[in-house]
């Protein structure tokens, strides 16, 4: 007869997880012992392809990763605190801006640099500057710009109302007031999730493929493919993916830094 139900839930729930620790590590064990470590070191870790890699990997492909994020995130957030602001205005402008905001939230990231990439060129006669690069900006900032925007509503609203109720007894106007007393605010308020929200643009930059790159315009995922295709070995999507975390590692932990700093409860 078991014994388990006659023992304390404590005590159940520690012997439950000795038995997924002991579980996972004969599971981990097995791995060791028949993986073909040589196959994969030479598939997925090989050093004649890396060293082919260095350093354009990171002299083209990461730079022009972060200046493509960098650049999108800048002109993404003028956008979202310009839709936030409509928004919580109301009227048919802020209706405007819901639209606006649900429409880029609602659609894939691809799906819009697929139509400002080739779209708009082909429905208007209008070449985007830039080329695919100027492309893929652009319809990254109106996916940043749409979800930021509630990001920064969210933010704008935490804001105690008597801050504006103070600013308008000074004789503030309702600009003034939004733009020195509650938008500062609500941007403390916002940096860690708009942090994170960078994080996420680094990972979208590798939807710019479908733009169209030149040798020198590549970022980390379309320069790890053409490797990829060229080399017949999957080293190159080791290594992009090391690129990746290069970056994105820091600031994740610098996210969880900045939520513990700016957390109200402590």
């Amino acid at each position: 007869m078991s014994v388990l139900p006659y023992l304390k839930p404590t005590v159940r729930a520690r012997l439950g997880r000795l038995a997924s620790y002991a579980v996972g590590v004969v599971v981990l064990l097995l791995v060791v012992v028949f993986t073909d470590w040589a196959h994969i070191q030479k598939v997925f870790l090989n050093p004649n392809v890396a060293a082919q890699m260095w350093p354009t990997i990171l002299t083209v492909a990461l730079k022009n990763t972060l200046i493509y994020t960098i650049t999108s995130f800048i002109l993404g957030s003028i956008l979202a605190v310009l839709l936030a602001i409509l928004k919580i205005t109301g009227g048919p402008l802020g209706w405007a801006a819901a639209a606006f905001i649900e429409l880029f939230r609602g659609i894939p990231a691809l799906l819009t640099i697929f139509t400002a990439a080739y779209v708009i060129p082909i429905a208007f006669g209008f070449q985007i500057p830039g080329g695919g690069p100027g492309a893929g900006i652009l319809a990254l900032t109106i996916v940043t710009g749409a979800y930021a925007a509630e990001i920064v509503r969210a933010g704008i609203q935490a804001v105690s109302p008597g801050q504006s109720e103070a600013a308008r007894s000074l004789g503030m106007t309702s600009g003034q007031t939004m733009f020195w007393v509650v938008l500062p605010q609500a941007m403390r308020i916002v940096i860690p999730p708009m942090t994170n929200e960078f994080v996420m643009l680094l990972k979208d930059t590798s939807l710019l493929y479908v733009a169209g790159f030149a040798v020198s315009e590549k970022e980390l995922t379309t320069y790890g493919q053409d490797a990829l295709s060229t080399t017949g070995n999957a080293t190159p999507l080791v290594m992009v993916a090391l690129a990746y975390l290069i970056v994105t590692l820091p600031l994740t932990w610098l996210v969880g830094r900045l939520e513990k700093r700016l957390d109200p409860k402590r």
